[in-house]
């Protein structure tokens, strides 16, 4: 025990770090943009007092180094500071990305299913028509991309001239789960699947690879000529310790399913994270686009040091290291 908590311990450790680094590396960029905050905000009239009058109030003539000390100050606070109109990121951001984060990890829990079940069924029936099968879906899935997905659910499902009309093409309201389940899955179905497809592709093939290679192990065969039943190895043994080799790379399709929710979310007119790093975007507004950029940064970082521990938990052998 006291190793894993050495080993969680030094994950802990290096998280204030790489918060700070990706803080300073997104302040920076942002900074480099050619955007000015004073000639947004006041418009293209405004005279030359007026605008140097705006940057002095908001600090914009402080040095780099000063006015990022400043937004990490506000960063300890909660304040991801001002859109150009005065209104507050940190409250953009506090109904919006709960959205995003809802839609990415729906969209997870679908491509970790349907993955694990294709890839155990892959790997049991290796080389026979299932895993042939199997195989082509997941080159298929993996080759598609998720916004090119969307658009022909919308088109074949949505309720739109010629679709099924069995979903809703455009969310106009967002309607929480609290308030109405079934409408919540009705209107979150779609852009989960175009979200969940293509992972299920790339982690079909990581679970399949692992299963493989544990079934070809000893102990599998001494326990089954043992005369133990192979769905009893398979289930307590076998995909067990298969499944730590998908844990690592969890992660890393988090930060996928989160960055390709906030185009999902553009096409199906959802109110997260894509829509305001658009409208930030087409707006100039600097600040709310750093706000956005930063806040999803963070939160990929905190969810892949959840997906370390999670692997240091599952893998014993870690654990005696």
């Amino acid at each position: 025990m006291s190793n894993l908590v050495r080993l969680i311990g030094r994950r802990l450790l290096a998280l204030p770090v790489m918060v700070l680094g990706v803080t300073f590396l997104v302040f920076v960029v942002m900074s480099l943009s050619s955007v000015d905050p004073a000639r947004m905000a006041l418009g293209e009239s405004a005279s030359h007092d007026a605008l140097e009058n705006y940057r002095i109030a908001h600090h914009l003539n402080d040095p780099l180094l000063v006015r990022y000390g400043d937004y990490l100050m506000g960063l300890f606070k909660g304040d991801l500071g001002q859109s150009f109109t005065g209104v507050s990121i940190s409250d953009w951001v506090a109904t919006a990305f709960p959205i995003t984060l809802q839609l990415t990890f729906i969209g997870l829990i679908v491509a970790v299913v349907f993955s694990t079940i294709l890839g155990i069924i892959a790997a049991l029936y290796r080389d026979r028509w299932p895993d042939q099968v199997i195989r082509v879906l997941s080159i298929a899935f993996l080759a598609t991309p998720s916004f090119w997905l969307a658009l022909l659910l919308i088109q074949w499902l949505g309720d739109i001239p010629g679709g099924a009309a069995m979903f809703p093409a455009v969310v106009t309201k967002w309607i929480h789960f609290s308030d109405d389940a079934g409408g919540y899955i009705h209107q979150i179905f779609l852009p989960a699947v175009a979200l969940a497809i293509p992972v299920i592709g790339s982690l079909t093939r990581v679970v399949r690879t692992a299963m493989v290679e544990e079934l070809d192990k000893d102990y599998v065969r001494t326990a089954i000529g043992a005369g133990i039943p192979k769905p009893i190895v398979v289930g307590r043994n076998v995909l067990r310790n298969a499944l730590i080799t998908p844990i690592t790379v969890l992660g890393l399709r988090v930060g996928y399913l989160m960055g390709g929710a906030v185009v999902i979310e553009m096409i199906f007119n959802i109110q997260g994270m894509g829509q305001l790093i658009f409208q930030g975007i087409t707006r100039g507004d600097v600040n709310v686009v750093q706000g956005v950029t930063l806040t999803v940064a963070l939160a990929f970082i905190l969810i892949n040091i959840v997906v370390d521990m999670l692997y240091v938990l599952v893998n014993p052998r870690i654990r005696s290291v």
